[in-house]
Order: C-alpha cells, then sequence, then structure tokens
C-alpha cells in the first residue's frame, strides 16, 4: 500500500554537530528529508555518515545544533522514535542460531506486537525478501546477501514510518547487490521513507531521489544526482591510462599547459572533463598525446565528489 507523502519533514537537521573529545566527526550540517523520500549520505569511510546516522536513530546524543526526528526531539524522545523506526546496521546481528522465521517473530516481539500479526507480517516480509523457501533454515546457512535482505525484512517488522541503511549493500558480490536494489527500490515504490548511508556512487545514483555528499564530517553538496552532476562537472569524461608512471606524469604536464580543460590525475589514470568527449579525444590524438587506452564515459557522482573535494570516494 503506498503511503501519504507530507510536505513536512520526517527529518530535520540545523548546524548538528558531534564530537568524539576533541574530535568533531559531524561538523554543523544542515538537511532535511520529506515523506516518502530516498534520501542519501554519500561518501568515503570517515566521512562522518554513520555518526550522523546513530544521531537520527537516537542511539548517539548530538553535542551541538537542532535535529528533529519524525516532528521529535531525539534528545527527550528518543524511546518514541526509536519504536517508530526500521533499522539496517552495517552489521547485521542477527541471531545466527535461529531459523530465518525465528529472527523476525523475536523482533516483533520487541516492540510488543501480537504473535499472530508478527507471524502474518513474517510471511509477507519473507516473500518480500524472497527468503520464503529458508524460512526454517537456521540463519548461518545463508549468503551475505541473503543475510542483508533478512535484515531489511527483520527492520521492516514493525511497520515503521521511517527506515535507516547503514551500508547496507558493503561485502555483497554484484548480483547480491543489485538483487538487494531491487527489494529496496520497491520500498521506494510503495512511498517508504528510506535513509541511506554509501560510499557506492552507483548505489546513490541509482536509489536516491536526493542526496548529501559529505567530506571530512561536513556537506559539501546536496541535490538530486542528476541535478548535482550537472551543476559541478561537464557532460563526459575522457579517461587516459598510461603503461608507465613517466608516461602519466609527461602526459599530465602537457595537459595542465594546454587549454585542455580541468583535468585530474586519479592512481594509474588521467581525466580530462568536457562536455564533447569524443572531440576531446580527437583533439588529445591529434596533439601526439598517445595513451595505452582512451575511454569515453558519462560524468557520476563520483567525479563531482572529486571536483569538489579533490579526493575520489575510493579514497
Amino acid at each position: 500500500m503506498t503511503r501519504d507523502r507530507s510536505d513536512a519533514p520526517l527529518i530535520k537537521a540545523k548546524a548538528l554537530t558531534k564530537q568524539f573529545g576533541q574530535r568533531v566527526v559531524v561538523d554543523g550540517v544542515d538537511f532535511s528529508v520529506r515523506a516518502g523520500e530516498f534520501f542519501g549520505f554519500l561518501g568515503v569511510n570517515g566521512a562522518g555518515k554513520t555518526s550522523t546516522m546513530r544521531m537520527i536513530a537516537s542511539v548517539s546524543p548530538r553535542s551541538d545544533g537542532e535535529l528533529s526526528v519524525l516532528g521529535m526531539d531525539p534528545a527527550r524522545h528518543g524511546r518514541r522514535i526509536r519504536a517508530r523506526l526500521g533499522v539496517v546496521q552495517q552489521d547485521d546481528n542477527l541471531d545466527t542460531e535461529l531459523s530465518v522465521a525465528d529472527n523476525l517473530f523475536l523482533y516483533g516481539r520487541y516492540f510488543g506486537l501480537p504473535r499472530c500479526d508478527i507471524r502474518h507480517r513474517a510471511d509477507q516480509l519473507l516473500r518480500f525478501a524472497q527468503l520464503d523457501d529458508r524460512r526454517d533454515e537456521r540463519v548461518e546457512t545463508l549468503s551475505g546477501g541473503m543475510r542483508r535482505r533478512l535484515a531489511i525484512a527483520r527492520a521492516l517488522i514493525n511497520r515503521p514510518d521511517l527506515v535507516l541503511l547503514d551500508e547496507p549493500t558493503t561485502g555483497l558480490d554484484p548480483h547480491a547487490r543489485h538483487l538487494l536494489w531491487d527489494r529496496l527500490y520497491q520500498l521506494k515504490r510503495d512511498g517508504v521513507t528510506l535513509v541511506l548511508t554509501t560510499h557506492y556512487m552507483d548505489e546513490a545514483e541509482q536509489l536516491c531521489d536526493r542526496l548529501v555528499l559529505m567530506d571530512q564530517g561536513r556537506i559539501v553538496a546536496e541535490g538530486s544526482p542528476r541535478a548535482l552532476i550537472e551543476r559541478y562537472t561537464t557532460r563526459s569524461v575522457v579517461e587516459l591510462r598510461f603503461t608507465t608512471r613517466a608516461g602519466q606524469e609527461a602526459a599530465l604536464a602537457r595537459l595542465a599547459a594546454s587549454a585542455a580543460g580541468r583535468v585530474a590525475s586519479v592512481a594509474d589514470r588521467i581525466l580530462l572533463y568536457a562536455d564533447d568527449g569524443e572531440r576531446c579525444a580527437a583533439e588529445l590524438a591529434a596533439c601526439g598525446v598517445q595513451a595505452a587506452s582512451t575511454r569515453i564515459r558519462p560524468t557520476s557522482l563520483e567525479d563531482v565528489f572529486l571536483t569538489l573535494t579533490g579526493r575520489s570516494l575510493a579514497d
């Protein structure tokens, strides 16, 4: 059933700050999340994403600033907020010695749900997670992808108003990631409000209606994936790879001295940003720039992050 959407934000933060001693891990961030939205925090590990998520989940107190979740202050109404959340942590903390179905049943009892309601809800969620045929198996026999789908199903047992997903696909193989994306996209279509942290740019582009880029505890940009790409970078990127480091450095020096447009060096590649990638590649060849391989691709959130921070999301 599709849920009603409201203009009032389910989450609103202003100058939100988190410190551990003298170390500031979330540095005065502002953001809001609307009902029915799939919102993302994208950044490298250590950018402050998980610390922000823990404050939203009302399990870690803020150090400063303002935060409202479901219209309540986590400092005063943490228990009431947590009762209306679904949380998928980086570590799934499933009970591996129990069966798949019993994990859902036990979690439903934590919320005080009637047994008959839990059984009915568990049947629905096992079908949703494509685990119905594994309901009586112990969790320790499941693959990593199956465990993540079970963790999401468990987070939905109480019909939460807001679902928090902290790096849900880390460590999964590509097939398992795409299957999990399909389940999350179904929730999005059903109007469930989801908040995601990730360092995978393709994940953020595929799933998020809107996101913020975080770096060193601060928000450096906010918008839809497409709007961020259009605002901060060109339409295409020419990737040049060289067989030797010396060859890359020589080409980089030549490009930097020319009117070639914005140039960036990342690991074993040189990235040249241009609106017309084909024309740019032809001009490079005419100028005698000989790369071992040349690839022309559309720009992505990775390029936005690199443009704004000077670092790649893999750093």
